[in-house]
């Protein structure tokens, strides 16, 4: 857990009390190289400008020995075009980094996981992500560390230059994916292809237009690469709240706290997929089975108001 921490991406906004918290956690691990990305101030809300600039201020306080740099915007990108650009310029320095958010709010264990499986998987084109935060509650089959899954989350996470290129923002390739029946082939029940094309539809239309994590999905499962799923959760959101762009209502199985992960990591013998694992995050968050939505009605109906 000596070795050098990996250059480290936070993007922030308007949040000062998340974006304090983050940026400490950031601060104790002391990365070396550090890039901030930051979005401007939307011109008819009203205090925001001071709010992002106080953001910024929290952000400069860079108090140990690191390379700094800095792409704030002058005006407001929006969610989507803001991390895109913002990670754009950032794979145009390095060849990995991790990324945060400014809710985002890691272990300190999180930077030493990342360091380590940036490094070990650089030149395997099977791995795509590596995710910080992991929602599944199910005990994986094997004793490992860690291991692989076709589902990714984007809450406190580390990839390479060599995916995102991969990435393409209007998912051109859609159409024909979407006629040779890919979601079909992955998902074995059809209320999660469904699902997954109304979202790629809206992607490829552009009405989903703070969304750029979907795009990601979509480059992983047309490029067949798995990602990487701490067996312990090792970020929590602290953003949830009416000031969020995508959490303001808490969902429940979502508001879990950070834990430490274990060292030496034990890697697994292979790269090979724990398919429960997608299913229970597509199950539990995106499209549940008829039994799990049943289960929500009655508990719903027999759970006093408070």
């Amino acid at each position: 857990m000596n070795k050098p921490v990996s250059p480290v991406a936070l993007i922030v906004f308007n949040r000062p009390d998340t974006t304090r918290r983050v940026f400490d956690a950031i601060a104790a691990a002391r990365p070396e190289k550090l890039f901030l990305i930051a979005d401007g101030p939307r011109a008819d809300r009203p205090g925001e400008a001071e709010r992002c600039s106080e953001v910024r201020k929290i952000i400069s306080n860079v108090n140990w020995p690191c390379d700094v740099q800095t792409n704030f915007a002058q005006e407001n990108l929006g969610c989507r075009r803001r991390v895109i650009s913002g990670l754009d310029w950032v794979f145009s320095q390095v060849d990995e980094t991790m990324i945060l958010e400014d809710d985002c709010l890691p272990d300190q264990t999180f930077f030493p996981f990342c360091s380590e499986l940036l490094d070990r998987y650089r030149n395997c084109n099977g791995v795509g992500a590596i995710s910080g935060f992991n929602p599944a509650r199910i005990a994986p089959p094997l004793k490992g560390s860690y291991y692989f899954s076709k589902a990714f989350t984007g809450w406190g996470w580390a990839t390479w230059r060599r995916t995102w290129e991969r990435f393409d923002e209007q998912i051109k390739d859609w159409p024909q994916v979407k006629k040779d029946g890919l979601l079909k082939k992955i998902w074995p029940w059809k209320r999660a292809s469904e699902y997954w094309t109304r979202i790629f539809d809206s992607s490829y239309n552009n009405t989903l237009s703070s969304a750029w994590d979907y795009q990601f999905v979509f480059a992983g499962w047309t490029q067949k690469w798995l990602n990487i799923f701490p067996n312990k959760n090792l970020v929590q959101n602290i953003g949830f709240g009416s000031d969020a762009t995508h959490t303001s209502k808490a969902t429940p199985g979502l508001e879990i706290a950070a834990e430490a992960i274990s060292f030496p990591l034990k890697h697994p013998d292979s790269i090979i997929e724990w398919p429960e694992h997608a299913l229970e995050i597509q199950d539990r968050f995106f499209s549940p089975r008829v039994l799990r939505r049943l289960g929500r009605k009655l508990l719903s109906v027999i759970t006093p108001a408070s």
